[in-house]
């Protein structure tokens, strides 16, 4: 978001506006907990998590955060996604509503499951 180009995660989340700053925090730490070991860096402008492979990235936009876990793993989970709007391989949170934390943490778990199973890329 804007012309900043950060080069660490926190950067990134200090750089964007303040709505859209806590549900950034917020999806980050959840995603930390799923993945402990995973590192965090930025790639394409935005904040992904790896642990061997990408596990997911984010990004936050003017009106909602996109959460980005790879089309195979929404496609595991499309019940639970109706009533968000959904991208080939993302969901869109709108910064006014609070996040749905346990189905992020169930995507999340999928893929990293997925990426420790099956040596899943980034598709």
């Amino acid at each position: 978001m804007g012309s900043v180009k950060p080069k660490t995660v926190y950067e990134y989340i200090a750089h964007l506006p303040k709505n859209a700053q806590k549900n950034t925090r917020e999806l980050r730490r959840i995603l930390k907990k799923v993945a402990p070991r995973a590192s965090e860096a930025i790639k394409w402008g935005a904040p992904v998590f790896e642990d061997g492979r990408i596990l997911f990235a984010y990004a936050a936009y003017r009106n909602h955060l996109n959460f980005m876990p790879t089309p195979s793993v929404l496609r595991t989970c499309t019940k639970e996604l109706e009533g968000y709007v959904v991208g080939k391989g993302s969901i869109q949170f709108p910064h006014d509503k609070p996040l749905p934390v346990s189905l992020i943490r169930k995507i999340a778990r999928v893929r990293v499951r997925e990426v420790k199973e099956k040596d899943a890329r980034w598709m």
